[in-house]
C-alpha cells in the first residue's frame, strides 16, 4: 500500500561554539506527526551552500535562490509542511507560494506561518508583549477564537481551543489569504486559503502536543487527508 509522503522544509542551523560545520535540520516533533498519523516524512532541503537568510524581503533574493532542484523535491512529495525557527531562508517563501500556486496542501508552522504569509505578499512585525507569547516550556498559554466559517473549524469542531505559544512577530497583512483564528491581543494565530486543499497556517505548534490533544492530532490528520485529494 502507497503512503502518503510530507515534505518538511528543513531548517537551517549554525554549528555549535567551535563547531565550523551547520545543519538542515527537521524537528522529531514534527516527522513524528507525520509517522504517527500514517505518512512519511522527508525531508526539502535547500541546494545552496550557503544560507539565505530572508524575512519580509525574501524576493530580494529571488534570482540566487535554485528553484529547479527545489521544485524537483516538492515534486517527490503529496504535501509540504513549513516548520517553527528563529529564522527563514528565502527559498521557504518561494515553497509556500510554490504549493498555493499548484494546490499543493500545505501546512505553515509558527515561523512556517510567516512563510506562508510572506510567499503571498503578506508582512510580518514583531509583538510588543513578547514576554507573554514566548513561553517554551508552557504545554498551553491561552486561548484561540475560531471563525465557524472557516476550514480550520471543520477540522477541529469547535470556535475555540487552547495552545501553546513561543513567537515574537505576527502578521500585519495577508493577501489572498483569510485571518481566521485569533488569540485574546487580537494576533492571527490561524491563516487559510479557503480556495484550496489545504493551506493553512498557525502561529502555534502542534507538534508539540498533538500526543496529547485530539484538535492538535487533527490538524495533522486532515492536512494530511487532503493530500490524498
Amino acid at each position: 500500500m502507497n503512503k502518503i509522503i510530507i515534505g518538511i522544509v528543513t531548517k537551517y542551523r549554525d554549528g555549535a561554539e567551535n563547531e565550523k560545520r551547520a545543519d538542515s535540520r527537521i524537528r522529531n516533533e514534527v516527522k513524528q506527526a507525520v509517522f504517527d498519523n500514517g505518512a512519511i516524512a522527508i525531508g526539502i532541503i535547500s541546494p545552496n551552500e550557503k544560507m539565505q537568510g530572508a524575512g519580509d524581503n525574501w524576493l530580494d533574493y529571488n534570482e540566487l535562490i535554485d528553484k529547479e532542484d527545489i521544485i524537483s523535491q516538492i515534486k517527490l512529495c503529496d504535501g509540504i509542511i513549513l516548520q517553527g525557527g528563529n529564522a527563514n531562508e528565502a527559498f521557504e517563501p518561494f515553497i509556500a507560494k510554490y504549493c498555493y500556486d499548484n494546490d499543493i496542501p500545505c501546512l505553515g508552522i509558527c515561523a512556517g506561518q510567516n512563510s506562508v504569509v510572506r510567499g503571498l505578499g503578506g508582512t510580518t512585525y514583531k509583538i510588543p508583549n513578547p514576554e507573554k507569547h514566548n513561553q517554551p516550556n508552557e504545554d498551553f498559554v491561552h486561548n484561540v477564537h475560531i471563525d465557524k466559517s472557516s476550514k480550520f473549524y471543520d477540522i477541529v469542531k469547535t470556535d475555540e481551543i487552547r495552545v501553546n505559544s513561543r513567537h515574537k512577530r505576527t502578521i500585519e497583512n495577508c493577501p489572498l489569504l483569510d485571518k481566521v483564528g485569533f488569540c485574546e491581543d487580537g494576533y492571527a494565530d490561524i491563516v487559510e486559503a479557503k480556495n484550496k486543499k489545504f493551506y493553512i497556517g498557525v502561529r502555534f505548534h502542534p507538534e508539540s502536543l498533538y500526543k496529547i490533544d485530539k484538535n492538535m492530532n487533527n490538524i495533522f490528520k486532515c492536512f494530511i487527508e487532503s493530500c490524498k485529494k
